[in-house]
């Protein structure tokens, strides 16, 4: 009877010592599946969703989006002085390589990272419009800062929003670019040191386009707003003296 019992006291042990380790195995096991189920899903670009609007008009809302100090100043300035006409407008961080699209009275309605111009710098080479992108050297692949009247058009290819057609500036879909330029990939990144890969254009992911973009700037034209990353907020726009105050009146007490 005693070896009995000590064989059951051991297939119990046995069986215990089962069911502890069985929840860390599946797991372990469904989080290697799960690595591998797709391998093709670090190339997607980042989802988003359009954001809602609150029907208040006081001032930007970045709606829990991470935003930076620049960029949140400019939204104040532009909304507290409106210098967007009551158009929509568009902020550009090239520094975090985000863009933040707005309706006429500052409503955000989406978000999204962007891949820009390769070469770091805030001025346009002189000519370069008219210039082939063979003809461009890599230093002069540059996204200008500075604002800007946009309005949807189309280039030779696809339709497109137009920042500053003399010198070839637009935002659009994400395009392959360059062979190994992996612009697909880079857009997928969290990294912004990822996202410098263009001849100047903005890329953004082609459903952020076609559902945020094409949307807010249906007939009608808009303003671009492109942040600075050599050059300061104030060589750019006339954010300080009376606009300051103006942003100082408009948001108090938010």
């Amino acid at each position: 009877m005693t070896t009995i019992q000590s064989a059951v006291r051991g297939i119990r042990s046995v069986l215990v010592a089962i069911a502890l380790v069985w929840p860390i195995l599946a797991a372990t096991r469904g989080t290697s599946q799960l690595a591998t189920a797709d391998p093709n899903a670090s190339v997607r670009p980042p989802p988003f969703a359009p954001l809602p609007h609150t029907g208040r008009s006081q001032g930007p809302n970045f709606f829990g989006e991470v935003v930076s100090n620049d960029a949140k100043r400019v939204a104040d300035w532009v909304v507290a002085s409106r210098d967007n006409v009551g158009l929509p407008f568009i902020i550009i961080d090239k520094v975090q390589a985000k863009v933040f699209v707005f309706d006429n009275v500052g409503r955000l309605r989406g978000a999204t990272l962007a891949l820009l111009g390769r070469a770091r710098g805030d001025d346009t080479v002189v000519g370069i419009g008219s210039r082939k992108l063979s003809a461009i050297r890599p230093e002069e692949r540059t996204t200008p800062a500075g604002r800007f009247v946009a309005a949807l058009g189309h280039d030779l290819k696809q339709d497109i929003l137009w920042i500053d057609y003399g010198n070839s500036i637009s935002l659009h879909r994400v395009i392959s670019g360059d062979p190994g330029d992996n612009r697909f990939q880079r857009l997928a990144t969290l990294s912004p040191l990822d996202k410098r890969i263009s001849y100047g254009c903005i890329n953004v992911p082609v459903e952020f386009y076609e559902q945020i973009v094409v949307k807010t700037f249906t007939g009608t034209n808009g303003i671009v707003y492109i942040l600075p990353e050599t050059k300061t907020i104030e060589d750019v726009f006339p954010i300080t003296g009376s606009a300051d105050s103006a942003i100082a009146n408009e948001t108090s007490g938010r």
